[in-house]
């Protein structure tokens, strides 16, 4: 048998003759492939002393079962044996009697192609073996070994995009790949038939379902990409396929495609041997954040082009117009909308991250989020590979661990502010302080102290020690790994890396993974608290002063301006003191080697740490600063103020830019505000007065309070109900709407003038004296002697 290197596409299990065997598809540099894992055993495990009652009720119900011993136990120090099934229904029925009869099982929520590739510490890419036999399209290979391997596919990629009535009746489907560009079109073949695209013409519905089947047969891509492809397109197609009795058979092999929805009513389709990725939910897991997730405005922010058509109700119009009397014009149309996603895929290198995730995880390429299935999937074989098996979720009597360390602020505006930041600080302090879920049971079980024989001390009565764990050596490995492709510029992968390792924490502390414990959160967040208090001591020992802190971060007054060079030696200085210092108490007082790391991040020329609106006392994680780098450009960087966040109109934003940047400048602001004021009640900032708010509810549960976006979006839907288009906002969304004197309005069906003095006392006062009391001056003084004017 030839060995071959190969990445994980999808997986399935399927039921043969009474026993479960496992289909992978993966991609390798000879094409496509099946991999048939036949006859794997689901396996379970459950306390030693139920053995009896599960030999006597496998015997009962004759379930085909398997009782054997192992020598593994859980947290609680005892000893299991393992439960095997040849099926999943034979393996459900067993779950199902043991919880009736209070009988534990352990790990019994774990599916067998995960539990298969976990144990074999399979992530994404594998090498393989089997015996092959050559279809048309790709190779199967029966009998077929995996096990770990170092290999990166070349995916081959198409973005697809559907054009459909207000019904859902299809119209066409763009497709975009480096192989080939079409739209599938409904239509008579135009006599002049001059397009600057390739237009496939079928006569109708069922003809454009069947020729879709067809392309994907011939051009075979592994990965599918769209905007809203999951929950739209894909969901309509096979809709629409299901109408016409026609199999939509797009997978590889032969296969059926189908949507399925999960407990918590999400969407997933599966297409045995291809992927299907929305770019939304990608992005969102790769930590981007925009202040629409429309394809308009994200293809508007990262490639300066978007969409033909903008408006939800124009473009609907638009498109069934060009549907009757311009089909090419919507072919252009359907197809720029599958560029836009390419090109968006590209530029911010989505399949590469994903990859390199899968790679380091074995999480399947098109998961979205997946921390806790990330962790288990690492930590659960080294587990047992110690001697346990994992506990269960606990459904109850769970206690929350302390969030990360705040420090109350020190309101004011500042010149010369040095942010001074932990490097990964919750990671630093699991690799520092060997903190690990297998730890604490082992720590447990030792007296406290600081030798080596003796526990690390936790917080909440937790301890850990000092050689059996396993998480601070993933980390540190994850660690080296950043560096390296930090270094290599490597930054899909590094960015990958730095997500799952910043997740950890967040696992641990989350009562929805198996491995929550208070003790292992609080060992970290506590800690964190107590590094933060004392170098906040260890710097104002220096005679200078903390005026906040948040996680990780410390912001330091310097008393005075300070130049970039000085700012610089000072801050250098710091960071030698506060490390030099962490590394010898760590080494006398705990016996341990020090991975903390401050840095020196920033030095901000100018600094606004505002009060609580309304209030004396400083606020929390909202600030501004003035930034001036090497080429003297400034920059002003604003956290949780009105710029930073998508629920303030742009009017606020950009009068809280100017403003500031004045004030940071130390330039007066009065002509500013008075022409902004008079200009706003002019109408000429009439654009930029619009909210943008997220419906987070059905409008149907918003019965007692009921936010203005939520009037501008029912009175929406009234005006879209007696106008016969389909309602917006029913179930979430987004709606833009304006302040009028009627009270809000949507944008799309303004018609009352904008109450201007609405925007003048909820946009622009607040931001103006969130800094001008700083300067002795109110936005009242300097606007109220106006009024007089009018």
């Amino acid at each position: 048998m030839q060995i071959q290197n190969g990445f994980l596409l999808t997986h399935h299990t399927r039921e043969i003759n009474g026993s479960s065997h496992l289909e992978f598809w993966i991609a390798t540099d000879n094409g496509p492939a099946r991999l048939l894992v036949p006859e794997q055993k689901h396996c379970y495990f459950s306390p030693i002393a139920f053995k009896s009652s599960l030999s006597s009720l496998i015997e009962q119900h004759k379930i085909n079962a398997i009782i054997r011993d192992v020598e593994l136990k859980t947290f609680k120090d005892e000893t299991v044996c393992a439960i095997y099934t040849p099926t999943l229904k034979t393996a459900n029925q067993l779950s199902a009697i043991c919880l009736q009869q209070n009988i534990t099982l352990y790990e019994n929520d774990v599916r067998l192609p995960e539990r298969y590739l976990m144990e074999r510490f399979i992530g994404g890419s594998m090498t393989f073996k089997g015996q092959p036999v050559r279809k048309t399209t790709y190779t199967e290979f029966h009998n077929a070994q995996c096990r770990s391997a170092e290999y990166t596919p070349q995916l081959s990629v198409v973005s697809l995009d559907i054009e459909c009535s207000e019904k859902g009746i299809l119209y066409s489907v763009g497709l975009h790949s480096k192989t080939d560009s079409r739209v599938i079109m409904i239509g008579d073949t135009p006599t002049n038939n001059s397009s600057e695209i390739v237009i496939e013409w079928v006569n109708n519905e069922k003809q454009l379902l069947q020729s879709l089947i067809n392309w994907f047969q011939v051009y075979d891509p592994d990965i599918i990409i769209g905007w809203n492809v999951i929950d739209f397109d894909f969901q309509l197609l096979l809709k629409r396929a299901k109408w016409h009795q026609l199999p939509f058979i797009i997978g590889r092999g032969n296969q059926t495609g189908y949507c399925r929805t999960s407990s918590n009513q999400k969407n997933y389709v599966s297409i045995p041997g291809r992927v299907v990725i929305d770019g939304i939910s990608a992005l969102k897991t790769a930590t981007y954040y925009f202040r629409s997730w429309s394809l308009e405005n994200i293809s508007q922010e990262l490639l300066g082009e978007g969409k033909i058509i903008h408006n939800v109700h124009d473009r609907m119009a638009e498109i069934n117009d060009m549907f009757l009397h311009n089909k090419v014009q919507l072919a252009i149309y359907n197809l720029q909308d599958c560029r836009l996603v390419s090109n968006i895929f590209t530029k911010t290198h989505l399949l590469d991250f994903l990859i390199q995730r899968s790679k380091l995880t074995g999480l399947e390429i098109d998961r979205v989020g997946g921390s806790v299935a990330a962790f288990t999937n690492l930590y659960l074989p080294k587990l047992h590979r110690s001697g346990y098996v994992a506990p269960n979720l606990q459904t109850e009597s769970w206690v929350a661990s302390p969030g990360g360390y705040v420090m109350d602020s020190l309101p004011g505006l500042y010149d010369s502010v040095l942010v001074l930041d932990f490097k990964s600080l919750y990671p630093s302090i699991i690799r520092t302080f060997l903190i690990d879920p297998l730890g604490l049971i082992e720590g447990l079980k030792l007296p406290t102290g600081n030798k080596n024989d003796e526990a690390v001390p936790g917080f909440r009565g937790g301890q850990f020690h000092r050689t059996r764990h396993h998480l601070p050596q993933m980390i540190d490995d994850l660690w080296k790994a950043r560096d390296i492709a930090k270094k290599n510029d490597e930054k899909a992968f590094s960015q990958a890396i730095k997500i799952i390792m910043n997740s950890f924490y967040g696992v641990l502390g989350s009562s929805g993974c198996r491995f929550f414990d208070t003790r292992l959160a609080s060992s970290i967040t506590m800690r964190g608290h107590e590094i933060m208090k004392k170098t906040r001591q260890l710097i104002e020992d220096q005679g200078y002063t903390v005026i906040y802190g948040d996680t990780d971060s410390t912001f330091v007054s310097l008393h005075q301006k300070a130049t970039q060079e000085d700012a610089d030696a000072i801050g250098k200085k710091l960071v030698k003191l506060i490390n030099q210092w962490w590394q010898t108490h760590l080494a006398s007082d705990y016996n341990l080697e020090s991975c903390l790391e401050i840095e020196y991040e920033t030095h901000y020329k100018r600094f606004l740490m505002p009060t609580i609106r309304g209030a004396d006392i400083g606020s929390k994680k909202r600030y501004a600063g003035l930034k001036v780098n090497s080429d003297n450009e400034s920059t002003i960087i604003f956290k949780g103020l009105e710029s930073a966040r998508t629920d303030w109109t742009e009017l606020s934003q950009h009068f809280q830019y100017r403003l500031y940047e004045l004030i940071f400048n130390h330039q007066a602001p009065e002509e500013y505000i008075e022409t902004l004021v008079n200009e706003t009640l002019s109408g000429k900032h009439d654009n930029e007065l619009v909210y943008r708010k997220r419906l987070r509810r059905k409008l149907s549960d918003y019965q007692k309070n009921v936010p203005p976006q939520v009037r501008a979006a029912r009175l929406a839907d009234d005006i879209n109900q007696r106008l016969g288009r389909p309602l917006q906002y029913q179930n979430k969304g987004v709606i833009e709407y304006v302040i009028t004197l009627s009270g809000p309005e949507p944008l799309e069906y303004q018609k009352s003038p904008i109450d201007y003095d609405h925007y003048i006392e909820k946009q622009l006062k607040p931001v103006a004296d969130a800094i001008l009391p700083f300067i002795g001056k109110s936005f009242d003084d300097i606007w109220k002697p106006q009024l007089g004017l009018f």
